[in-house]
């Protein structure tokens, strides 16, 4: 029989099991983790010294003190004290600190990137795929420096949004 669920490992009650609402408890205390999570800060390797109950941390790397050991992990302050979640493949947080999404993979937590092949806004698609490179403007019989600039900030712009290839 399953002791907590497989996904975000809540504790599961078991039949004729005695002081119940322990692990009912603990399995609330969890989702209140991991559903919508915000954290105060990422990579914080000290705890603080008075967090109030229900703010998250992600653990940096050589935590101290009581975050020891827990590198990497979400660890929320409790009125019992420390809980520790150890990050999952597509766990998403909201960084209060920067108003970034923070991403675990497994290669760690990502901040800030956001992975699509397009991006909509009211229905219309504004970012796409990249391009191939557009070469800059040279050449012809008539120079038209105004249009030269023009076309030479329209690449950049574009090339600095990633939008073409440089």
């Amino acid at each position: 029989m399953l002791e907590a669920t497989p996904r975000l490992a809540l504790s599961l009650l078991s039949a004729g099991q005695a002081q119940k609402e322990l692990t009912h408890n603990e399995a609330l205390l969890r989702a209140d983790m991991l559903i919508q999570p915000v954290v105060q800060a990422v990579g914080v390797a000290t705890p603080p010294t008075a967090p109030d109950s229900g703010q998250c941390w992600i653990i940096g790397a050589s935590a101290t003190g009581v975050w020891s050991g827990h590198d990497a992990n979400l660890a929320c302050w409790t009125e019992a004290g420390w809980r520790f979640v150890a990050p999952f493949a597509g766990l998403m947080v909201l960084d209060a600190s920067s108003g970034q999404i923070v991403r675990y993979t497994l290669g760690g937590w990502v901040s800030g990137t956001v992975n699509a092949t397009q991006i909509r806004v009211a229905g219309i698609q504004v970012i796409g795929t990249q391009q191939a490179a557009i070469s800059n403007p040279s050449g012809g019989a008539t120079i038209d420096a105004e249009a030269r600039i023009t076309l030479a900030t329209i690449l950049s712009a574009l090339r600095s949004h990633g939008l073409i290839a440089t």
